[in-house]
């Protein structure tokens, strides 16, 4: 294919094109260093550089008191589900879950794996993870209320965040960071893998308070205590130089050419909008998620049979429009709109569903 598609994928995801096309630049000669960002020595002055603004802009953009501490890490979110528990509770401790689909489910299992107290509070599965529990009850006791706050496979989304009171959230934001405008302050630890909408796979995001970092016991192996990133500003071993560099060039963009968080807002709400106000003004195609849980980042829906979804996926990607199947666990098919989606080709999708429906239905 000689020209770019619209990219519906989950993750990896989309990238904004003018950062793919200022990475091209930069590429082979870094800042006129002679090298590429990928040979630079990570201990160099001209990451040193990268790395500080990638920092600056992400306290700039989540409006981060000096609390808080910004932290790129590896592993992914996966490599948080083990890391969170054993850093931030006790052996005795309880912890508090929302159960609201896969990767909340996984992160109980990891942090029942470390044999610690969990609890989950509530959850989502008695109709199959397709909205976000309302009632949320806080213990007091808790060492932390973990949440997932946009559920990528189940198409669901936190409008609002629990009110947990003195005990601290703890969130895997991966799908939905940056995407929004919300307030950081209940928050001990946020925790993203980059590739949704952050930028590249290969870096995690990590963003936590300097109460949560006294937790953290001091037997832990080196490389699994969040002190040791901290202390070290994220360069105890090497970091993934490259995927960093990319984070800084994609909040660049948000924050310079978007113009920051409430205009990313503003742009996402319209993305979703035109979606679900098409699926919803007809029925050959039928969302899965309940209405007041819809994520605006991964729009879930079927249609009348798996023939045609299938039919579907694959004309569209003929159509110019990749990444349109549904996760393997529940079929059907899902529209990823991160940031780096333009409504141009949200757009194009509702008019390629529309023709589809009068071919098809």
């Amino acid at each position: 294919m000689s020209e770019r598609i619209y990219n519906f994928n989950p993750g990896p995801a989309a990238l904004p094109l003018p950062v793919l096309e200022e990475a091209r630049e930069e590429l082979l000669n870094y800042k006129g260093s002679g090298m590429s960002i990928l040979e630079i020595s990570h201990r160099s002055a001209l990451f040193e550089g990268v790395l500080q603004s990638a920092i600056a802009r992400v306290k700039r953009l989540l409006k981060l008191d000096d609390r808080y501490h910004v932290l790129f890490m590896q592993g992914g979110a996966s490599l948080q589900f083990t890391l969170v528990p054993m850093n931030l509770a006790s052996d005795t401790a309880p912890v508090d879950y929302v159960d609201t689909g896969t990767w909340s489910t996984k992160a109980i299992k990891e942090a029942r794996i470390l044999g610690k107290n969990v609890r989950v509070v509530a959850s989502s599965e008695d109709k199959e993870f397709t909205y976000i529990p309302e009632k949320i009850p806080v213990n007091p006791d808790a060492a932390y209320l973990h949440i997932t706050s946009n559920n990528t496979i189940r198409g669901t989304q936190y409008r609002t965040f629990p009110d947990a009171g003195n005990v601290p959230l703890v969130s895997d934001m991966s799908s939905d960071i940056f995407s929004r405008v919300f307030d950081p302050a209940p928050f001990g630890l946020i925790y993203a893998g980059a590739q949704k909408n952050a930028g590249p796979a290969g870096v995690t995001l990590d963003i936590i308070r300097q109460d949560m970092l006294e937790r953290v016991p001091a037997n832990l192996p080196t490389l699994f205590k969040s002190t040791t990133h901290a202390e070290k500003n994220s360069l105890y071993n090497t970091p993934p130089c490259f995927a960093i560099y990319m984070v800084e060039l994609v909040l660049k963009w948000v924050e310079e050419t978007v113009g920051g968080l409430a205009a990313m807002e503003a742009i996402n709400r319209e993305k979703a909008r035109l979606i679900y106000d098409y699926i919803d003004s007809q029925n050959f195609y039928r969302g899965t998620a309940q209405p007041e849980s819809r994520s605006w980042m991964n729009v879930t829906f079927r249609l009348p049979s798996a023939d045609l979804e299938k039919k579907f996926i694959d004309q569209s990607q003929k159509a110019g429009l990749g990444g349109l199947k549904g996760h393997r666990s529940v079929g059907g098919c899902r529209a990823s709109l991160y940031n780096a989606m333009p409504v141009e080709g949200v757009r194009a999708l509702v008019d390629f569903m529309k023709d589809f429906a009068q071919r098809n239905g």
